[in-house]
């Protein structure tokens, strides 16, 4: 997951006057469905444009276009049917498409006219449609840096993950190899020679070389594999350190850091002590990581880290529920960096909508986004 975007406020006050235009349905089903609710009023000029967010509706169809900048009531601005169960979501570096892995295939969606363009099935097409953390098709994604390959992550409900190799211009599935079991995130390297796939049910991760297409499989299980498929001390999501290296954490107290190059992995005491699932990282090196309570060995309540990688200093944010993966965001009105965490937890617990957290004060809102809210991003602007 497995990934940073923004969007032009000017672009969406001009697209929220043309509702009507650009909607219709297309080749494949997906259209335009319109905003829940009408776009807020524009920023004062000396205010920064307003950020926006992607989020896959994970107990719907849709992809909702996300404005944390709103100060009460339904965060979403627009929403494009994608597909059943949608898990991750990325954006090409450009931001003119979204890549969104569904239960029913790949969606590709027009950013700009929020039009759902394409739906492709996969070569392990599921037999049937449903949703859930445990329901078969696309879970983690990444989308290479020049644009040309989108790698998928296919639960074939029973067997090992299939990585499925997408042409972006010839708009098919063109390769495949074998991964671990239910692959919650998939990352790329930043020169797009690596594919990375965090393997939650089979404690690894795999290493795809982009040309060859030969997978290396890195055993991460630094409590131990006892338990099996009921274990609860499992890697979630990755995020890839500045020096290529990847970061996962554990429970809330121990962050592995895995050197895909040569396979060796050191690991850094935490102290959230919280079953642990979505990261991401900020600009000025800090690590946000998302605590969803008390599972396994881990004892604490829900929190969000926010730590220093540099010098591993850790600072702790008390939730009041779980959520599932988090991205940051700058408020325009003050300038704050704030971590914005999806409410759709894969474990029963989640909630409809998105949990703001001020990263300078510690000050804590939410904002409703219906459907359990799983995978957050950026637009690029």
């Amino acid at each position: 997951m497995s990934g940073h975007r923004m969007l032009c406020w000017a672009l969406l006050t001009l697209v929220g006057t043309m509702v009507a235009a650009c909607a219709g349905s297309d080749d494949s089903g997906g259209r335009h469905t319109g905003p829940s609710e009408s776009p807020a009023t524009a920023t004062r000029p000396s205010q920064r444009a307003a950020e926006l967010l992607l989020a896959t509706q994970a107990a719907s169809d849709g992809l909702v276009l996300v404005d944390p900048s709103r100060r009460s009531g339904s965060a979403v601005v627009d929403r494009v049917r994608v597909g059943a169960a949608p898990w991750d979501v990325e954006v090409t570096h450009d931001g003119d498409t979204a890549y969104v892995s569904t239960a029913e295939g790949l969606a590709v969606v027009d950013v700009a006219a929020r039009r759902r363009t394409a739906l492709v099935p996969y070569r392990h097409q599921p037999a049937s449609v449903e949703h859930g953390e445990y329901r078969a098709g696309g879970m983690g994604l990444a989308v290479a840096p020049d644009g040309r390959r989108v790698y998928v992550a296919v639960h074939r409900g029973s067997g090992d993950d299939v990585l499925e190799v997408f042409d972006t211009a010839a708009r098919r599935f063109v390769d495949e190899v074998p991964v671990g079991l239910r692959a919650f995130d998939v990352l790329v390297s930043a020169d797009g020679t690596q594919v990375y796939t965090v393997d939650h049910d089979s404690f690894s991760v795999h290493v795809v070389d982009t040309v060859t297409l030969r997978a290396r499989r890195i055993p991460v299980a630094p409590f131990g594999t006892a338990g099996g498929l009921g274990s609860w001390e499992k890697p979630h999501y990755a995020v890839i350190a500045p020096d290529g290296d990847l970061l996962l954490p554990y429970q809330g107290t121990v962050l592995v850091r895995l050197d895909p190059v040569s396979g060796t992995t050191t690991r850094r005491s935490m102290t959230a002590n919280s079953h642990q699932h979505g990261v991401s990282l900020t600009q000025d090196g800090r690590l946000l990581v998302v605590g969803t309570g008390s599972f396994g060995n881990a004892t604490g309540g829900p929190n969000l880290t926010v730590r220093d990688v540099a010098t591993g200093a850790e600072h702790l944010v008390a939730l009041d529920r779980p959520h599932e993966t988090v991205v940051p965001w700058t408020d325009p009105r003050t300038g704050h960096l704030v971590a914005v965490l999806s409410g759709g937890y894969t474990r029963p617990g989640g909630f409809d909508g998105i949990t703001l957290v001020d990263l300078s004060t510690d000050a804590v809102r939410q904002l409703r986004v219906p459907g359990l809210p799983q995978t957050l991003v950026r637009l690029p602007g």
